[in-house]
Formats: C-alpha cells, structure tokens, sequence
C-alpha cells in the first residue's frame, strides 16, 4: 500500500466517526448514554423516537466505536465504548459553542436568560465540599442518579423539585447558613434541567448556582462518583 493510499484510508475511517456525530439524534442519544447504559426502549422513550429509529442510529454509533451493546434477558442494552468517548463529544461542543454564531444565541438566549452567573468549576466544587460549604443536587432522572453520580449528591429531579422544597428536605435546604450554597448539575454544560432548577430555587430565596459542566464530565475526571444500581 502506498503512503497516499494509507492516508485516505486512515482519513475515510475518521470521516466514518465523524458521519456517526453527524445527526443531532445521534448526539442527543450519545449524551444520555453518558449518564450510564440504557436499553433501546428507554433511550427511544427519552429521546422521543420510534424503537426501531433508535436502534438504526444506535446501529451506526456502535459501527464507528463509539457504544457498545449487550443483551440481558430479552433486552439490548448500550454503552458508551469508553470515556474517550465524552472527550470527543465535549469537543465538539466546544468548537461549535466557540465558533458558530447560532450556538452562542441559542445558548445565550435560551440558557443564559435563566441564570447570568457564571458557573461553578469542578475544582472549586471539590474544594468547597472538603470544606463543608455546599450541598449538591442533581436534578437527573431518578434512573439516571442511580447509574451513578456525584459522590454526596442529593437527587431531586426537576419534576418533583416543587413538592420536595414543601417536605423536610425544603425546611433543611431553608436552613443553610449564609456561608453554604447549593449546586445543582444535570447531564452536561448545556442541560436545560439545570439551568431551569436554579432560576426556580432562587425564586425561593435560595442560595444556589450551577456546575459548569455534568455528571459525566465529573466522572471523567476521574472525581469521586457513587453509583447504587447497574442493569
């Protein structure tokens, strides 16, 4: 094989990668796999698609490396094919956040109406819970918490988050002292849930801001994470 033939093959497989980051269904599929594995049903039932349309796309990430499957009893369930995966995926928002104009008004007039503050880091969230200055929530789905999360964090998922600030959980929260905080996080740096948790806690004259980031950049950064279930 000639060097020229070598280069267009090594770049046709790389261009194969980035055709499977190539469809914001895939991408979306891609985010909450980094919460954790899912089943085909639960991931069509997430993402709003048809079983059969989210194993297609599914069918292709797995064909580019990027999941990997697995079937237990009747049902298939998918993973991320290894933490490289968030990097890639965490690039590419970064470039397109960076560099493409509809990105930034999306996010600022969509995200950033909901909460101005600028986020907290992940190296200050560590620094802050070894001094015992701040509670954590998450704001994930309960099955989603479960596959792992935040060492310490509480779940209180964005639909339940107006009932559970009226039980003793709220009560508890009211009565932080002024130099605590809450953080909440999500599934990532653009994660609607989050963002919408703090503007509604602070209506309630909390305290509170977000993580710059999620769950599974906090995971890949090899931070301390708890997990309580795995299918």
């Amino acid at each position: 094989m000639s060097s020229y033939n070598f280069k267009h093959s090594l770049f046709t497989q790389f261009a194969f990668v980035g055709k499977a980051l190539s469809n914001g269904n895939r991408l979306e599929l891609l985010e909450f796999l980094a919460q954790g594995q899912r089943s085909v049903e639960d991931l069509a039932n997430v993402s709003g698609l048809t079983i059969g349309n989210t194993s297609q796309h599914l069918k292709l990430l797995r064909q580019a490396g990027l999941v990997t499957s697995k079937k237990v009893g009747l049902k298939v369930f998918y993973r991320l094919k290894g933490n490289n995966v968030v990097e890639l995926y965490d690039a590419l928002r970064k470039v397109a956040e960076q560099n493409v104009a509809e990105v930034a008004l999306l996010v600022n007039t969509y995200l950033k109406t909901k909460d101005k503050l600028e986020p907290v880091s992940r190296r200050d969230l560590v620094s802050r819970v070894a001094d015992g200055l701040v509670t954590i929530i998450d704001v994930r789905p309960p099955e989603e918490y479960r596959a792992g999360h935040i060492a310490g964090a509480i779940n209180i998922p964005l639909d339940d988050l107006e009932s559970r600030l009226e039980s003793d959980l709220g009560r508890q929260l009211n009565k932080l002292d002024k130099h605590s905080e809450i953080i909440a996080y999500c599934r990532g740096p653009h994660c609607i849930l989050a963002f919408d948790a703090v503007e509604k806690l602070r209506k309630k004259g909390l305290k509170v801001r977000r993580l710059e980031d999620g769950y599974p950049e906090w995971k890949v950064a090899g931070l301390p994470v708890e997990q309580t279930n795995q299918p």
